[in-house]
This record gives structure tokens, sequence and C-alpha cells, in this order.
């Protein structure tokens, strides 16, 4: 038996395929022993004969790889790898396509699409689909006529697949990989051969999606000696015909003399006339709001959003992080990207009703009273509600202990989870007994887990304290499974969102530390959200520790979150190019430095400094007229208690409060011993905290250093001379911030994104806002990944206000972020860069713009960024009310769900209407279908 492949690809010198496969005489999957296509310069195809001795049908596995010789370089096609099926004998002839592998079209390949958005309706849901027919031959015609579009909510069919067994001489397979095919309707083949029905729409080839995304069919042409051109098309099976036909040229099959026993066309894709494009909505679970709540928002909710989604033409909704963040059990534990667990789900989401009514009747009517209260509040009142979710909930499993243990369903999940959900449950446990998640300050023989099994076994004298989160977590996990699964019936994507880090007090740094560097520090440089950076107090990643192992933890992190969600937002995405570490000792974020990076020796300093001083450039520049500025006609009382005289107008910081740890804990106790002064004590630390970052370079260890991330806007650097402050920001500065690391980085993304892209099949956006290397859209380009934009905050900084036709395919546009006010709060924030805004972007020139945002100024924003080309347009939920001035909240800065400048920050915002209003909301959602519809979205 002979197969040939071929498949057309232009190539330079140098460059050349292979075909590497299953077979022996592919290497048998090994690429360095894969044979080399040959090339027909004419054609500009490779092709490969194939000899396998005649034997039983099977199965041959292969794909595609170009090698360049000029560079060593190595790359695999796009995709699966590809399946063949072999007859028994006979030529064989492969027509093949190279996937290529940064096409964004790739994307619709992802869960998003497959398994929410095209999902195929269950086999048999649907009648048959007609047969083609094989009329007498026709005057051929170009393209069938346009056929009248199908009334809606009309289902599509699954056709049968080619039947199994020995296929008749002569047989032509067609497969086309496409994801983007409407459920109610299927794909088919027309062309000029009879057998594709010569160009009659109603008489085409129809395409089995069996294995969808890839279709396929086979048929025996009437007219093998002759040229068939072929077009695929979209079949409506209710009304028995064809739909329009894809673009661009037809396809062709050329005719032979000789037919072979069975060609293979390997189709490149349907050719869509224009890309695909979305449009979605943003709102945390915790912020939900509905009459079956308990003060919260809670997972069954999001199938009210999913309904109100589907109403308005969305199809997306976005959360916020909804792991378990429990660790003082207080309102600070409202922060989402603190989560005690990267599994667990948080508690607060749980329905108690859907775990079963209470039969205790006093019990019962206390829950009612309380759902009452909580839920009359405009906010999410964070401890009274966990209060009440554990009373609840620890009540439910005593009463539905019994029947739960002996629950088949509940065994499954435990044995399929028990790598994270055993130490969890243990982990909780302690924290509950100990009074602190700080498993440094347990006992001696709970600060390393150990014997976890036994621990928390059924049969334990304990075992109530860990059952009930074994208990928690099943349900959580059940409801949230529902409204997934229901979302997706629905048509509706789920997107959840990964934190870059992980909470020092965890379960994961207290079972796996070595995985994380726990003497350190993350968070993120200056930007417009905070002027001094951001410190979120969670360790940073051991990156080579985690590539021992083929970066496992991460790949189990995220086929965990693909249990729940078909699209993921990572959280700072740049912190797999480099993460902004901080010691220990700060509490801003001025003093850190990018991790990994490329310091500067002293030598190399001294060499373009011209100088090296260590008490000049790398301790802290404190003089008489600075604390001045800073504390006023505070200044020599703020100098004797907390400074000495260093001589030479040289100032130093006494020792027990020479950094900003120090610093924050001796006022912290002020604070305590002098109640009542609160204001005068934060506005003293924060001017201490300054004179901490008066330093020019940041020391990393055996004489290497880092430049001090806006050294330019201290103190030190102004009273440098002309050309030190030359030297110092233009030569070392804007080059080591700038220029240095940009390889550097980009090979960093390479290295470590990868395995987190590739774990799962979930469609990836990632938050690239704030200080972007150059080389972070290129490698988010070039794995498929979406970026992010935000009018605001535009990625070139020589522009103020972004335009969203600006963003490309592969992103997601939106108005506003979770860490900055809605559009509404912005446009009040600031009269003057609203102006600019509403000329500059809006168009309306000379004109003044309204001082408060009006209903038609947002639809302004919100059209403009639907029309954008970016395959999503995703906003918060707050942004889209501010289109109806009677749902709206009256006050727009009730609606900001995080100020990132405010490290205490309470995550308590409550959207104001209930969803089952939303839904009913006729008025307010057919015209937000209607200008959803009008962008093509």
């Amino acid at each position: 038996m002979t197969v040939h492949f071929s498949l057309p690809y232009r190539t330079v010198f140098g460059q050349r395929l292979v075909i590497c496969g299953s077979a022996p005489a592919l290497g048998n999957w090994q690429i360095d022993e894969a044979p080399t296509m040959r090339y027909d310069e004419y054609g500009a195809r490779w092709y490969f004969e194939l000899e396998l001795p005649d034997g039983p049908a099977g199965e041959l596995t292969y794909k595609y790889a170009l090698l360049d010789d000029n560079t060593g370089g190595q790359q695999w096609e796009f995709g699966p790898d590809r399946r063949l099926a072999l007859p028994a004998a006979g030529r064989v002839e492969v027509c093949d396509y190279w996937r290529t592998p940064a096409k964004p079209e790739n994307e619709l390949l992802t869960a998003a699409f497959t398994e929410a958005l095209f999902k195929r309706p269950a086999a048999g849901e649907f009648p048959a689909a007609p047969v083609a027919a094989a009329p007498a031959p026709k005057a051929t015609k170009s393209r069938a006529k346009k056929a009248v579009t199908p009334a809606a909510e009309v289902a599509a069919e699954t056709p049968a697949a080619p039947a199994a067994g020995p296929l008749a001489p002569g047989t032509v397979v067609f497969n086309l990989l496409a994801p983007r095919v409407d459920p109610r309707l299927q794909l088919c083949v027309l062309g000029s051969d009879p057998a594709l029905g010569a160009w009659d729409n109603k008489s085409c080839l129809v395409l089995s999606d069996k294995n969808y995304p890839t279709w396929t069919a086979s048929v025996v042409l009437q007219n093998p000696g002759e040229d068939c051109s072929y077009k695929y098309a979209m079949w409506d099976p209710a009304a028995g015909h064809a739909l329009d036909m894809e673009g661009g040229e037809n396809r062709v099959i050329k005719g032979t003399a000789e037919v072979p026993a069975l060609r293979v066309r390997n189709d490149e894709a349907y050719h869509h006339l224009t890309a695909w494009r979305g449009a979605g909505v943003a709102l945390p679970v915790f912020a939900m709001r509905s009459k079956n709540g308990l003060g919260v928002g809670e997972f069954p909710d999001l199938k009210l959003l999913a309904d109100w989604a589907v109403q308005t033409g969305l199809k997306l909704v976005q959360i916020l992080p909804i792991n378990d963040t429990t660790a003082t059990h207080t309102w600070v534990d409202s922060y989402p990207y603190a989560a005690i667990s990267v599994f667990a789900l948080h508690p607060q989401y749980v329905n108690l009703e859907s775990i079963a009514p209470l039969k205790d009747k006093k019990a019962a009517k206390e829950l009612a009273q309380l759902k009452q209260e909580l839920n009359a509040k405009d906010f999410v009142d964070y401890e009274p509600v966990m209060n009440a979710k554990w009373h609840f909930l620890k009540l439910l499993f005593q009463q539905e202990k019994a029947s739960f243990l002996a629950d088949p369903e509940f065994q499954k999940f435990k044995a399929e989870q028990a790598d994270w959900l055993v130490p969890y449950a243990a982990f909780s446990a302690l924290r509950d007994r100990f009074g602190t998640a700080d498993f440094k300050q347990w006992p001696a023989e709970f600060q390393t887990p150990q014997n976890l099994e036994a621990l928390t076994a059924e049969t334990a004298p304990d075992y109530d304290d860990y059952g009930l989160f074994f208990f928690v977590q099943y349900h959580l996990d059940k409801q949230l499974l529902g409204a997934v699964n229901y979302a997706r019936s629905r048509g509706v994507v789920l997107k959840g969102d990964l934190p870059i880090g992980i909470y020092r007090h965890s379960v994961d740094a207290w079972t796996q530390p070595e995985l994380y560097h726990m003497d350190q520090q993350a968070g993120a440089p200056p930007d417009d959200f905070s002027t001094t950076g951001q410190n979120w107090r969670f360790p940073t990643y051991n990156w080579e520790r985690m590539a021992e192992d083929g970066y496992q933890w991460w790949k189990q992190r995220m086929g965990h979150l693909a249990r729940y969600f078909d699209a993921l937002r990572i959280d700072h995405i740049l912190g797999f190019f480099r993460i902004w570490e901080m010691p220990e000792h700060s509490v801003e974020g001025l003093l850190g430095h990018f991790s990994p990076a490329l310091p500067l020796h002293r030598h190399e300093i001294e060499r373009r400094l011209g100088w090296f001083d260590y008490s000049r450039l790398c301790e802290p520049y404190i003089r008489w007229h600075m604390l001045q500025d800073i504390f006023h006609d505070k200044a020599q009382e703020v100098f004797d208690e907390y400074m000495d005289d260093a001589s030479y107008g040289r100032i130093h910081l006494k020792e027990h409060v020479n950094t900003q740890r120090k610093i924050e804990a001796y006022i912290d106790q002020k604070i305590i011993d002098y109640p009542g002064n609160d204001a005068f004590f934060e506005w003293l630390r924060k001017g201490l905290y300054q004179l901490c970052n008066e330093v020019l370079l940041v020391p990393a260890g055996n004489d290497f250093y880092h430049p001090r991330i806006t050294l330019n806007k201290s103190y030190s650097f102004r009273e440098l001379n002309d050309e030190d402050r030359r030297r110092l920001y233009d030569d070392i500065y804007i080059d080591f911030f700038f220029k240095r690391h940009e390889e550097f980085w980009r090979q960093q993304g390479l290295v470590k994104l990868p395995p987190v892209r590739y774990a799962t099949n979930m469609l990836i956006a990632g938050e690239d806002l704030g200080m972007v290397p150059a080389s972070v859209p290129g490698v988010m380009r070039e794995l498929g990944m979406l970026g992010l934009n935000i009018q605001r905050m535009p990625s070139n900084p020589a522009t103020e206000f972004g335009h969203p036709d600006d963003a490309p395919y592969l992103s997601v546009v939106t108005t506003s972020s979770h860490d900055m006010p809605t559009l509404r709060g912005w446009w009040e924030a600031d009269r003057v860069v609203t102006q600019r805004f509403f000329e500059t972007m809006l168009g309306h020139w000379r004109q003044v713009a309204p001082f408060y945002c009006e209903p038609w100024v947002a639809r302004e924003v919100l059209v403009q960024h639907l029309h954008s080309p970016a395959m999503w347009a995703i906003f918060p939920l707050q942004d889209l009310l501010a289109m109806d001035s009677h749902l709206r909240r009256a006050n727009p800065h009730d609606e900001q769900i995080n100020d990132p400048s405010n490290p205490e920050h309470f995550w308590k915002y409550r959207l104001h209407l209930p969803l089952e209003e939303l839904v009913d909301a006729v008025g307010f959602n057919e015209p937000l279908r209607a200008i959803v519809k009008a962008s093509g979205r």
C-alpha cells in the first residue's frame, strides 16, 4: 500500500518540512528520525510517499514540522496529532494543509467555542438530514443562489457518520476542522460533480459532526476523471437546503485517469467572510443579588445572569476569583485575590436551600429572618454573612451527615479531588482550632503536613472538624457545575479569573513551600493605580523548582479551573515574564525590583556613572529641608523621636524604625496607645515610608544593584548635579527598564507560559496592563492569548486615550476594570480630562461635555467599543446599566469594586438590583440587544 501525502507550503532556503508519526518510516514520533518531504518548486507543494505492507485496515497518526537548518529551529504545526484511517490495500492520496500555529482563528477551537458557544446538540436530538442525491449532469454554477434565512430556534441535525468497514474504490473523504457552526446548522459540500449535487443547494453532501469540531463525509465521485470544483456551506436541516457558501475561490479535486483506492481531503478552514466577535458582561459572584441569596451572590445566581445575557445578546459572563479566602474570619477575607487554596471554593457562594431544607423549625425561621435582613443591605456585609453561612452549614452537616457520607457521588468527588481536598480540610480545621492561618504559629507537629489521610479519616474521633469542609466543598462544586452546565446549554461562556499569586498563609504554602520564595513579596511597580507601587505580600514563585517536574503545580491548577470555566483571565500576566519582587522589610513597592532580572554590577555603574558611593546611592538620603517639606511644623518633633544626626547634614532613621516594616509595627502600636489620633499617625507613617524610599539603587547581593523604580521623582535624584542626573537616568535607568531585559524577559515568557497555556483547552486572556515589556504582546500573540485594552489605560504611554478601533483581533476591549472607577465615576473625577475625551474620542468638538455621564454618553462609549475589531467586548454590568437612567445606581462612586491604592480596601460592592428584576427589564434589555446585534457581535 502506498500513502501519498502532499500539502502546499512556501519555504525559504534552508527550511524543510518533515512528516513525523507512528510508523517506523515516519520516525516513530522521533523528530530527528522523521523523513524530509520533497519539494515541488513549480507547485510550491511538499509531498512524501509512504510504503506500507498490505494488511488489515488500521490507523496512522502523524504531524508536520518545519525545520530551519539556518537557525536550528523546530516548529510543529498547530493542533492535535492527525489521524488517518487506512484501508487494507491500494493507493491512498492525502491532501493536507499546514496548520499555522499563530493564526487568530485557532482560538475558535478552544472550549469557549466548542463547549459553549457552538456546542453541538446531543445525538438523535433532531430529525434526520436528507441524503445527497445524485442527479443527472446539469449546467454548472459558480455558486448556489442565496437561500432564505430559516426561522429562529430551528435545531440542527447531526448526520450519521460514514459507514465503517471497507470503502468503495475511488472514495473521497472530506474532513474539515470548523468549530464556528451554529448549533442549529450543519456543514455540507456543494460541487460540480453530480455526487455533490452539481451545485444544487438542495442536493449537496451533508457532513457529520460526530468528531466535532472536525466535520466528515465520504462520497464516490461520478466523474473522477474531471476536475471537481466545490465549496463548503452551512446546511439548514429544517429548511432542507444549504445557506450561503463560504468565501474565497472554489476548492478543486484534480481529475485523474487512475483513480486511487482512497482520496482524503483534510481541507483548510472554512472561509468565513467576517471574523467572529462577541460581547460579554463582567460581575463578581459576590456582587450578584437575587431573592434566593443570603446577603451575597451565590453560584445559582450565575444561572440568572446567563438568562439575562441570552436576552441581551451577550455571549459571556466574566467573574472574579472564587477561591476560599477564609484566613481571619474577618472582613479582611473579602479580598478575593488572597486565597488560602488555589483549588477550594469560597463557602460564601453556597446556597443553603439547595443543600437541603432545614428540619429544625426554629433554625429555619432564624434563617428566613436573617435572609430578609442581609438581603436588604446595599453592600456585602462580609462578617455577618459568613457567620450566618457557617452557623447553618454546621447545622446542615449534622443533619445530612449520614446520607452525605453514604452518597456515592460524594465518595467519587472525594476520591477524584483528594490531592487538594484532604490537605484543605486539614488546614481549615487546624486554622480554626489554633485561631490563625499562619501555620508557623501552630504546634510543631502541625507546622508541616503529615499523615493527613489518617488525620481526616471518618473513623477519627474529631472527624466532624474536617468532615464539615468536605461537605461544604462537595456542595459548592455541585452547585457551581450546575450553573456552568446551565450556562453552556444556553450558549453562554463562563470566564474565570486566575490570581497571579498565592497567599502566604495558605494550604499551598503549607504543603509545598519549596515552590515559593517565602522570604520575598510580590506586587506591582508604580502605575496609574498606585504611585508607590503595590505590595500584595504574596511569596514569589520558585520557577526553577517548578520547572523540575514540568510545572505540574500549574498544570493541576489550570486543570481544576477548566472543570468550571471555558475561558480564563490570567491576572497580571506580566508575572510570567518578570514579577515585581520586594524584600520582607518593604511595605510599599518602590524598593522592589523585577525578578528575574539582569542587575548592574558595581563596576558597570562606576563605568557608566563615573563614580560609586554606597551610602549616597543605596542608603536613604535624608536632609533637614526634606523633613520640613514632608512634616512641616512637626519636622523637629519627628526628627527627635525617629532620627539621628549622622553629621555633615546627613540624617539617619533610628534602628527601631529604619525599615518600612518596622515603621508599620511601631505606628500600629502608637494607634493602639493613643486612640483617636489615627489620621495623624497615618500621615506620619506615610512620611516615614517616603524617607525609606529615598535611595537611587537597590542592592541585589554580591555587589549587584537595581536602579530604584521612578528614582527621578526622588529628592535624592533631584539633588545630584546635572551631569550625574543625565547619566543615571538617561544612560542607566532608561536602558535598564526599557532595553536591557527585552530578549531576556521574552525568553522567560516563552518558557513559563506554554505549560500554562496548553495545560487545558480554555480560551486564555491576560491582564497585561501597567509597565509592559515590549516583548509581551508578541509572545501572547504567538501563544494565542488575548490581551486587554482599556480606553483609559492605553498601551502607548504617549497617548492619553486608546481607541477601541485600534485593538487587535486577539484582545478584549472594555470600558473599566474592577480596579478602577466605573465609567460614570471616572467621568466626574476630572472635568478637564473628561472634556478632552468628549472631544477627541467621542467627536464632540468644541462642545461642552455634560457634567455627569448621561445615559446617551455612556451609550456612545459602549457602542464605540462594540464596533471594535477585538474578538471580545466585555463590560462591567455597572457600565451597561449606565445607559438607563431608571436602572442605574444613584451614586456612581458606590459602584467601584476595588481601590488598589488602599491595601486595606473592603471588597463589599453589591449590585443594587435583584437579577430577577434585571431579567424582566424589557425596556433596557431590548435596546441593549439591538446595539449588540447592530455591531455584528
